[in-house]
């Protein structure tokens, strides 16, 4: 007879898409500027897309000041408070893994409630330009989820993109959430939840203990 898995279970969410609005498509809506529309729902490479967003930024002489000003005027998506309610009365704690920067994140960490937030820095000139960035280390989220199985976690994790590919794989149980039907397709081994809902039904259903969904 198999053992009962009787770790802790811990939760681990990307942010952008799952909790708050994506950052860089609300700067291209508000600046005119459509090419940071792309996201890492359209290209897989961080490095790449990251050094294309800051050849535009630099194009177009945008500073980190306007990007805050931008994230200042930003909500979580509807339901991601109540949702973060419910995990946290459930779970042994929830862990935000993101490749967002903390100089973006801190507004909506407030309005979440302050949850434990993974993520990376950027590199700002004294005028305030954004010249680079600082991984906090490579892959971070994979090897996040793989640390905190190695304290005897048993770990869940949801996403939307391909930078959370390696993360929900890496999970006990992994669940993209809203994804684009181009990451569905390629990762069909993954299950899919739309809207908070349906993922709260995911999560519970993939949960060593007796959850109300």
């Amino acid at each position: 007879m198999t053992e009962p898995d009787m770790r802790p279970e811990l939760v681990c969410l990307d942010l952008e898409g799952v909790l708050v609005p994506e950052i860089w498509v609300a700067v291209a809506e508000r600046t005119g500027i459509p090419d940071l529309r792309r996201t890492t729902r359209d290209e897989p490479d961080y490095d790449v897309l990251m050094r294309y967003r800051l050849d535009l930024l630099h194009r177009h002489g945008l500073t980190l000041p306007d990007i805050q000003a931008v994230i200042a005027t930003l909500a979580p998506l509807p339901g991601a408070g109540e949702f973060l309610a419910w995990l946290r009365e459930r779970f042994s704690g929830v862990v935000i893994l993101s490749d967002t920067f903390a100089e973006f994140a801190q507004p909506l960490m407030r309005q979440l409630g302050f949850p434990t937030l993974f993520c990376h820095s950027l590199v700002v000139a004294d005028d305030g330009r954004i010249t680079g960035y600082r991984l906090r280390m490579p892959d971070q989220k994979r090897a996040s989820v793989h640390a905190l199985q190695a304290v005897e976690f048993r770990v869940i994790a949801a996403g939307d993109s391909y930078n959370d590919i390696a993360m929900l794989l890496a999970a006990d149980a992994g669940i993209l959430f809203d994804a684009p039907q181009s990451v569905v397709d390629e990762f069909p081994q993954l299950p899919v939840a739309r809207g908070y809902e349906e993922l709260r039904g995911r999560i519970a259903a993939v949960s060593t203990r007796q959850l109300r969904a």
